[in-house]
């Protein structure tokens, strides 16, 4: 099995939205015993909370499910998984300052290197690095911002995987 963490600050907005959409796309494909997906934030500020109440909205108008529960990213997470997707550039430094080797830096990549639109636009520039922007102090707009572009890279996301022959 290939095991997938996505990882923000607080994990409550962006990693458990990501976490959600794409347990939701691996089980629409008959996937869930091929990809195993968790979250977990670089804080410890919602240790045990559920995601935001704007996140669970959001994801839910969409028929989409967030069950997950805050937890802190550790060292030990490098042994969990296979992949250790981040959110942003912040969360990269804070995951990689918990590396304790290659093999666990060569696991973390931001996750929008998946998305589809930033692929093309890499193809033209060579020089976009887009991050998953934080909904947390905006309005709900954020939050549909945040669920389209965690839809699209998730999609981008197994498409890669599918294509080096994970199944």
């Amino acid at each position: 099995m290939f095991r997938v963490c996505f990882v923000c600050l607080g994990n409550i907005c962006r990693s458990p939205t990501a976490e959600g959409v794409l347990q939701h796309l691996i089980n629409k494909r008959g996937l869930g015993d091929k990809l195993s997906v968790d979250s977990a934030g670089t804080a410890d500020y919602h240790i045990g909370k559920r995601p935001d109440s704007r996140s669970i909205a959001t994801a839910k108008a969409r028929g989409f499910e967030l069950p997950g529960v805050a937890r802190q990213f550790t060292a030990a997470d490098f042994d969990a998984f296979d992949l250790i997707l981040v959110m942003d550039q912040s969360n990269k430094r804070n995951v990689l300052s918990l590396a304790r080797n290659d093999s666990d830096r060569a696991k973390v990549k931001l996750f929008r290197e998946f998305d589809p639109e930033i692929q093309a636009l890499n193809q033209k520039t060579h020089e976009v690095s887009a991050e998953v922007p934080d909904p947390y102090y905006g309005g709900d707009e954020g939050f549909e911002d945040v669920f389209d572009i965690c839809e699209r890279s998730a999609e981008g996301l197994i498409a890669h995987l599918e294509a080096r022959g994970w199944r």
